[in-house]
């Protein structure tokens, strides 16, 4: 009973973490993932969704703070006139175009079509982000596999060198780790995190629409005021 102890206490011992890292099996699945990528996606998109692993912390996005602004504007505009907000500063690319659109004489429609527009090229934009780290999520396990698949070709091809055996059984392992690791906990995540950011944001700039179509409106209702 006494001798059985230590070797209890051994399968008890905390794990070595060097034995879960393996250069060649993580080249393979990294390496391998990458050039998935950029095979599938343009470089300029490959860009976009590096940039947007920045939002990824941020806070969903809030319209409140424009439609104040576009009140705001709407006073301006009912005192001196939509021209006065051709010199108004808009820090938000949409508000301004919309803007810039009922200062040139746009209809309330026409307004409404302007943020509808826009709206539906930033989901384009989004979508091609989401689609590349759904891409990312695709091709982890596969390039996993493949992994798995050298290793034992080399597992196989070192029979007659014992020596040989562990570090192809351990790159034939630690592949499809490495690729479920990256499919499950990192880019997964991350679509569920852009589809759910970019859902919130298309919402909340259709929300845009009815006040920014309202200064359409003030200039006509202005100039029947001046004529009486």
């Amino acid at each position: 009973m006494n001798s059985a102890a230590p070797t209890d206490l051994a399968a008890l011992a905390p794990l070595d973490a060097s034995v879960l890292l393996d250069p060649l099996a993580l080249a393979i699945v990294l390496g391998g993932t990458a050039i998935s990528v950029l095979l599938r996606h343009r470089l300029a998109d490959v860009g976009r969704g590096l940039v947007a692993l920045k939002t990824l912390l941020r806070r969903p996005f809030d319209a409140a703070q424009l439609i104040a602004q576009a009140g705001s504007l709407e006073k301006i505009a009912k005192r001196h006139g939509l021209i006065a907000l051709d010199r108004s500063v808009i820090d938000d690319s949409d508000m301004a175009a919309a803007v810039a659109a009922a200062v040139d004489g746009a209809t309330p429609s026409e307004i409404e079509a302007v943020i509808r527009d826009r709206v539906a090229t930033r989901v384009e934009r989004h979508r091609a982000v989401i689609e590349l780290w759904s891409g990312v999520a695709e091709a982890a396990p596969a390039m996993g596999l493949i992994g798995t698949i050298l290793g034992l070709v080399r597992m196989f091809a070192a029979m007659d060198n014992p020596d040989r055996i562990g570090a192809a059984m351990a790159v034939a392992l630690l592949a499809t780790l490495y690729g479920a690791l990256l499919a499950n906990l990192v880019a997964m995540p991350i679509v569920a995190r852009l589809k759910r950011l970019a859902r919130v944001e298309a919402a909340e700039r259709l929300r845009l629409a009815a006040p920014l179509a309202r200064l359409a409106t003030l200039e006509r209702a202005r100039k029947r005021e001046i004529a009486a």
